[in-house]
This record gives structure tokens, C-alpha cells and sequence, in this order.
């Protein structure tokens, strides 16, 4: 069983808040837009790390992240992506590699705007979890916990960190 905390489009900032909430947790997977590589290397000290590289990542994160991870936790087949779309609006590129790949799990961020949807068409789960940073035009700073266990995506939390300062 793996905890997962999941962050997306910090752009450099990193709350306070998010670590009380990494602290039952396993993993932390960030869905790119980080920022500076910084975040990545604060978060590595507390958790391992899954992340990728979103639009405005420059070569430093780059260099470290790549811009899809495909991997397996558990018994659950995951793809991480910046940009990616939602059920019936993938980008072409995430189609393209959901088709290819068949996860069970697609996790994107890029919009700021949280969804959490299941995929009858691909019988995937999909997961935004939103904005965790300060920049950009969502209100909440949001964040996601759920819990793999075998085969079972559970225990989902959508964690509001305050409003967009």
C-alpha cells in the first residue's frame, strides 16, 4: 500500500502547509510547472520524488524531470503528464500515449483547476489536483492525498491550503 501526496504548478513557490499533509504519505508525485528545481529538491529530502516538467519549467528542472512518467505503483499503471486535458478534451499527445499505454491512473495539471474524473471510455481514473502555487488565476491553492492499494486507487482527499495570495 502507497500513500500518495500529489502536488501540481507550484511555480516556485512552496506553501508552508503542504508538509504537515506529506507526513502519512509515501510518495509525492508533482504534475509539472515546479518552477526551480529547488522544490523538487526540498521535497526529495522528505519523500521520494515522481515528477515532470511543465510549460514554463526552464533547464534546470528539465534536465531532471522528464515530461511523461509512465510506471507502475502498486498494481496500478500510471501516466504523468503536464499537459494532458481531461476525459473527452485529452491533448492529442496525451491521447496518443493513453491509447498506447492503457494506465490505469492519468494524472495532468497545467489548468490550475481541479478534477477528479473517472474515464469510462479508457476505464482510467483521472486526477488534476489543481494549483499548489501563487501564480496564475485559480482562488484556492489545492492539493490531493489518496491511498494505492493492489489495484485500488482510495481514500482520495482534496486539500484546500487557502486562498491565492
Amino acid at each position: 500500500m502507497q500513500r500518495i501526496a500529489l502536488l501540481s504548478d507550484t511555480h516556485s513557490y512552496l506553501d508552508p502547509k503542504v508538509f504537515k499533509y506529506f507526513e502519512s504519505c509515501d510518495q509525492i508525485w508533482h504534475a509539472g510547472d515546479i518552477g526551480i528545481i529547488s522544490i523538487t529538491d526540498e521535497l526529495s529530502k522528505i519523500k521520494p520524488v515522481i515528477a515532470v516538467y511543465g510549460n514554463i519549467d526552464g533547464k534546470d528542472v528539465r534536465n531532471v524531470h522528464p515530461k511523461n512518467q509512465h510506471f507502475k505503483c502498486e498494481d496500478v499503471q500510471v501516466f504523468i503528464t503536464h499537459i494532458g486535458g481531461y476525459p473527452n478534451r485529452y491533448s492529442a499527445d496525451a491521447l496518443e500515449e493513453i491509447k498506447n499505454n492503457k494506465p490505469k491512473l492519468f494524472i495532468c495539471g497545467h489548468s490550475h483547476i481541479l478534477k477528479v474524473m473517472f474515464d469510462e471510455k479508457f476505464q482510467l481514473l483521472h486526477i488534476n489536483p489543481g494549483a499548489a502555487g501563487i501564480h496564475g488565476f485559480h482562488n484556492v491553492k489545492t492539493m490531493v492525498r489518496f491511498t494505492i492499494d493492489k489495484d485500488k486507487i482510495k481514500d482520495l482527499e482534496v486539500i484546500e491550503l487557502g486562498v491565492r495570495a
